[in-house]
């Protein structure tokens, strides 16, 4: 699926690891960062505007430099069928997630979401033949185990008393959804420019995210939205959007989706630490076992060769 303009640009991936997972680290922060910005103006606009604004902004934001880097030069058919087919699963994901939380609680998704690299494993062997040894498999257990701890501030009763509803059957299945991405990437990425298939992934999540929203466009008075809530969208758009796309794909390449998915067990351990900074919670010791537990199980799946 290449286009012969830009086969000589493949980059080595050889690079040093070391870097990779600092970028990975930079990644998983602003993704942190996007819970308590989009709490701060989900109010403002229906879910489904909100991201169809978020991708086409970040489209937009990143437009000129895909030029500069690249020229007029547009992929061929079949390469733009493969950028198409990316950006369902990204779509489904938001949209079943905001979907998800009319009908079930933040902590509810919050505990959901710490299944996403067990599931990206499962995906990564249907997808890639990728299998699951014995210490990835530990790792994802551990640190399934230490995010659920975090998640729920290390009370077992309500971990246990945790039921499940429609909400979040459909944010399983938007989970279900982003972990099909990353192997999916991997699968179809020959070595264009990463920029390149950022851009195009988020132009047609753009125009997928339109079609969900024709309906709701035309009821919003868009001079009557706060001007937190554009600044907002601005934010996500280029920080956990754009940059977290980008560097997500340059991870996956280098990494693997299953090393790259088991960042997200940092996420509810770096959302309490912004959130703390923010004086919205305050630290506690009961939740030093499940930060341990997420340590050690990074330690264990970075460092499988598997």
């Amino acid at each position: 699926m290449l286009n012969p303009s830009y086969t000589h640009t493949k980059p080595s991936l050889n690079n040093n690891h070391l870097a990779t997972h600092g970028l990975m680290l930079l990644m998983v922060t602003l993704v942190a960062s996007s819970f308590p910005v989009g709490a701060a103006i989900t109010h403002a606009l229906p879910p489904v505007v909100m991201m169809f604004l978020r991708f086409l902004t970040a489209a937009l934001l990143f437009a000129p430099y895909v030029l500069y880097r690249n020229g007029l030069t547009l992929p061929s058919g079949k390469t733009l069928m493969g950028y198409a087919l990316l950006s369902v699963p990204l779509v489904i994901f938001f949209w079943c997630m905001f979907e998800a939380l009319r009908h079930t609680s933040a902590l509810n998704t919050g505990a959901l979401y710490t299944t996403l690299p067990a599931i990206t494993a499962l995906t990564s062997f249907f997808i890639l033949g990728q299998a699951l040894k014995l210490q990835r498999a530990v790792g994802l257990t551990m640190g399934t185990l230490g995010a659920l701890w975090i998640v729920f501030r290390g009370d077992v009763n309500a971990l246990f008393a945790l039921t499940l509803n429609q909400g979040d059957l459909l944010f399983l299945l938007g989970c279900v959804a982003l972990s099909i991405y990353n192997p999916l990437m991997k699968k179809l990425y020959q070595g264009e420019p990463q920029e390149l298939m950022t851009f195009w992934v988020l132009t047609f999540g753009s125009l997928f995210l339109l079609l969900l929203s024709l309906n709701s466009l035309n009821e919003i008075n868009w001079l009557a939205v706060p001007l937190k809530a554009y600044a907002g969208i601005g934010y996500l758009a280029l920080f956990t959007t754009l940059t977290t796309f980008f560097l997500l794909q340059i991870g996956t390449v280098r990494l693997g989706p299953t090393k790259v998915a088991a960042y997200s067990y940092l996420t509810p351990l770096l959302v309490l630490v912004l959130t703390v900074s923010m004086g919205f919670e305050q630290l506690s010791w009961r939740l030093l076992p499940g930060a341990i537990l997420v340590f050690f199980a990074m330690l264990i799946i970075q460092n499988d060769n598997s």
